[in-house]
């Protein structure tokens, strides 16, 4: 009963998001302003065509930079939480290199790694896997220590601390960080396919402005925001199997 209420609600937020939209097209009635119902008609007819393949390539590349943060950055995140050598050594690397704009980082990525999938996959990587390394270390530092001290008391070496505890307590905030940096990852991701490529949401919707071909720009901007979508639901997905404790 619950997923059908949930899948109820987005729905009805989607109709009432493709009302607004079609009372602001029908009130301005400006030609980069298509309705809903041509936006829908123009993927019908070209989806399968054109577009499938561009949402393909930006959903490959934006799991890919999700899995890649997840392999370096909860590794590294939980061993700094739990080890203190780690946390003294590797917290000020991730508080200097986090706030540095990861976007003024993308000419020397491509400099270094050319302008094919790695530069765009290592530049998602650079946005998600510092918030990834700070939340998994804050939740093993906001476990109790007394949890530590009844574990090892019962014969716990540190590989069963991390299965049983460490690994158990990061989740829900490695989920939620990946949930706070999706949107800019995704917003990057869209900068990036503008350049040395001809495949992905990013190159589809720019080159359709340039082409003056309104219907097929917000066709585009459509799958990329359901492309995100797919991702956020596959993040409370893995929350539901990884965490079941959070929704009893």
């Amino acid at each position: 009963m619950l997923k059908i209420n949930s899948a109820l609600s987005y729905l009805r937020v989607f109709v009432i998001l493709l009302l607004l939209w079609q009372a602001l097209s029908l009130a301005l009635k400006l030609p980069f302003i298509p309705s809903p119902a041509d936006i829908f008609a123009n993927l019908y007819g070209i989806f399968v065509s054109d577009i499938a393949a561009h949402a393909l390539f930006s959903l490959w590349r934006a799991f890919a930079g999700i899995l890649l943060s997840i392999f370096i950055g909860v590794p590294l995140g939980l061993c700094m939480g739990f080890y203190k050598a780690w946390d003294r050594l590797l917290s000020p690397v991730a508080y200097f290199v986090y706030p540095i704009p990861k976007i003024a980082l993308l000419p020397l990525v491509m400099l270094i790694f050319g302008l094919g999938e790695a530069s765009k996959i290592i530049m998602i990587t650079f946005i998600i896997v510092f918030q990834v390394i700070v939340a998994s270390r804050d939740a093993v530092k906001s476990i109790p220590k007394e949890t530590f001290y009844s574990l090892r008391s019962l014969g716990a070496g540190n590989l069963d601390i991390f299965k049983k505890a460490v690994i158990p307590a990061s989740l829900p905030g490695l989920l939620t960080s990946l949930r706070v940096s999706l949107g800019t990852a995704l917003s990057v991701l869209f900068f990036t396919e503008t350049f040395g490529t001809m495949y992905g949401m990013g190159y589809f919707i720019m080159d359709s402005w340039m082409r003056v071909n309104y219907v097929d720009m917000f066709s585009g901007i459509l799958v990329l925001s359901v492309v995100g979508f797919l991702l956020f639901l596959l993040i409370d997905i893995l929350e539901r199997v990884l965490c079941p404790w959070k929704s009893k």
